[in-house]
């Protein structure tokens, strides 16, 4: 095993609950604009609320509970979007010394009555009448439940009314005996097998990685002089998103809250909000490339576009070396062109952002190299980081001055990472979890001698930098035995802007293979900006070969990046996308891969017999190189 970590100072450790630092901040600087409230016109208008505001509120909130009866220790459910009242809800929550237990709004009714039922929640606040029906569903089988408050029914309004007679020092008092050790969250894993399991996060655990980051990172996020912007749009359902959260309101960075994640709703936010900073996961990140691209097609400037990209990465790489110490920097020749296509091209992509972006940070997946590459070189640079659930977020960071892109960094002070014989991650740390609820048996397993085993796999490099290859559940192993870790080459097919979804399968079969979905928005505009010549079913074959094509080259760039046993020899198009409505995807959006594999059984059979090179049963002794050729199987 191979332990490293960033040398940085770490901040001083909590000393008492998540909460008290909005009452600090209130104290020290109550005019400080703390949340931005989105009005619900198109364009958003946002008002903002100050500490000293957002404090009262928290105070008039957390009474009501306390009328309630919800005291500390007690779990309480909020099943909803990232919106404000997330916000005061869970701040208020805090502060009386209650444990919240996020839940995706988009959960299905077994989902939350199982969820409510294992955590024991007394309360749960959903955000509309569907959340209403579907507690409603399962509350026969929840004995402890005794609230269930609706927010566009007007929950704090009648929360705050509710305590008016509890008096204000109630609420201190409550506060003060938060502990660090004490639960803050239990936040169920997305669950892509089984009933998921409820992670105990602390108080500590969740703000010790928050620190961390603010502590040699903050001044990152906004130039000198000027207050951090921050646009929430990550579930709060999620580690990752409560991560953000606690971020802004511990680092005294502006946060407004985006629940609409529709790319036109997004859009406007994001051009209205003007953030200095994004969080954001891959599929953003490629989505918002797409986009450009989509646009740029459509006003007759693909091509310029597309030289403009190119340079920009060129530019990035090579300023990259030079930060590293292994090159020079750009020459003269690409920093002329590259100022060229700022004044042309990346100063009008990132007005579409808003204007003020200079940096984001991606998680919950690793994102491409080239596309990092891409936004670097238009002037937001994009830091890959890595966390999971059990550690309460983020638990690497890319050093300043010395990032690496293409890796998720090095780990945070205080921190341990170690990568094991067989690539398995391990960590330890003060932002590691206090293990899963009512699960000895998963205790037992996912500690060994004090680590946290995470289940990802990766390896660090000569200079101490991490990469993620994977999950080390989602290994595929072909016929002859060679093991395939999917991430990578997913990552790669989905760069292609008409790829939506890639899911690598060939366990037991004689090579690898894909089941690719397209992206629908993306295939609309192509199809509208591409002539094909002829009538009827000529023109349909001929633009049906066309987007063949198109598939071939998007596997053709991924099977670049591999050796050639591991590349994608087969593989089918599929007609619908995976998505929650389906039960393909977690509502964290990760694939739910088992149930890919089952509900697309006979596709990926029949996509491994159609082949003319693809035997019923490879033998032992046979060539596994015989695969020659990619076999394109299209449907």
């Amino acid at each position: 095993m191979h332990p490293l970590e960033v040398a940085r100072p770490a901040p001083p450790m909590l000393k008492g609950g998540l909460a008290d630092s909005l009452f600090e901040t209130a104290e020290r600087d109550p005019l400080l604009p703390q949340l931005a409230r989105r009005s619900d016109t198109s364009p958003p208008v946002w008002s903002q609320v100050t500490a000293i505001e957002l404090r009262d509120e928290v105070v008039d909130v957390a009474r009501g509970f306390i009328a309630a009866g919800i005291f500390p220790g007690h779990r309480v459910g909020v099943m909803a979007r990232t919106r404000y009242e997330w916000t005061v809800l869970s701040y208020a929550l805090w502060t009386v010394g209650a444990e919240i237990v996020p839940i995706f709004p988009t959960s299905s009714h077994e989902q939350v009555g199982w969820i409510l039922q294992d955590a024991g929640c007394v309360a749960v606040v959903v955000e509309d009448e569907q959340g209403i029906m579907t507690v409603g569903s399962v509350c026969a089988s929840l004995p402890a439940l005794r609230h269930v408050w609706q927010l566009d029914a007007g929950a704090l309004t009648d929360l705050t009314e509710s305590g008016l007679s509890v008096p204000v020092t109630t609420v201190e008092s409550m506060r003060r005996i938060v502990l660090p050790d004490s639960t803050a969250v239990i936040a169920y894993t997305s669950g892509t097998t089984g009933h998921p399991k409820g992670c105990a996060l602390s108080h500590s655990s969740l703000a010790s990685s928050c620190d961390t980051l603010l502590a040699g990172w903050r001044h990152t996020a906004a130039p000198p002089g000027q207050q951090p912007a921050v646009l929430a749009f990550l579930p709060f359902s999620h580690a990752y998103g409560l991560m953000v959260q606690s971020l802004c309101l511990r680092g005294g960075i502006l946060m407004g809250h985006e629940p609409d994640l529709r790319a036109e709703t997004l859009a406007d936010s994001l051009l209205s909000f003007r953030p200095t900073y994004l969080y954001a996961v891959p599929f953003v990140f490629e989505k918002l490339y797409k986009n450009f691209l989509r646009k740029a097609e459509e006003a007759g400037r693909g091509a310029l576009f597309e030289r403009a990209v190119r340079t920009a990465q060129d530019f990035a790489a090579a300023t990259e070396r030079q930060r590293l110490g292994s090159g020079p920097g750009p020459g003269l020749d690409l920093r002329l062109q590259h100022a060229v296509y700022d004044k042309t091209v990346y100063r009008k992509l990132r007005a579409a952002l808003g204007g003020r972006v200079r940096g984001a940070v991606s998680g919950g997946s690793p994102l491409n190299r080239e596309l990092a590459l891409f936004y670097s070189g238009i002037g937001i640079f994009v830091h890959d980081g890595y966390g999971l659930t059990e550690t309460s977020g983020g638990i690497t960071a890319q050093p300043v001055g010395r990032e690496k892109l293409g890796t998720v960094g090095r780990p945070l002070p205080d921190t341990e990472i170690q990568v094991a014989d067989d690539g398995e991650i391990f960590v330890r740390g003060p932002s590691v979890f206090q293990g899963y609820v009512n699960d000895d048996e998963a205790n037992w397993a996912a500690f060994h001698d004090g680590w946290l085993a995470t289940g990802d796999i990766g390896r660090f490099d000569d200079e101490g930098y991490l990469s993620i290859t994977g999950r080390k559940k989602d290994i595929v192993i072909t016929s002859d035995g060679k093991s395939v870790a999917p991430a990578a080459l997913e990552e790669r097919l989905r760069v292609h802007p008409l790829i939506h979804q890639a899911v690598i399968v060939g366990d037991n079969r004689p090579c690898v293979g894909a089941l690719i979905t397209l992206d629908p928005e993306f295939l609309t505009h192509w199809r509208s900006v591409r002539t094909f010549p002829g009538e009827g079913h000529d023109r349909e074959l001929r633009e049906e070969n066309a987007l063949r094509e198109e598939i071939i080259r998007a596997v053709g760039t991924a099977n670049s990046t591999v050796s050639r046993s591991e590349s994608i020899r087969v593989y089918r198009v599929l007609p619908e996308p995976f998505d929650l409505a389906n039960g393909l995807l977690t509502p964290s959006m990760k694939l739910r891969r088992d149930a890919i594999a089952h509900r697309y059984a006979a596709e990926i059979e029949a996509m491994y017999q159609s082949s003319p090179r693809a035997p019923r049963s490879l033998p032992p002794a046979a060539d596994p190189y015989s695969w020659d050729d990619t076999d394109n199987v299209f449907r």
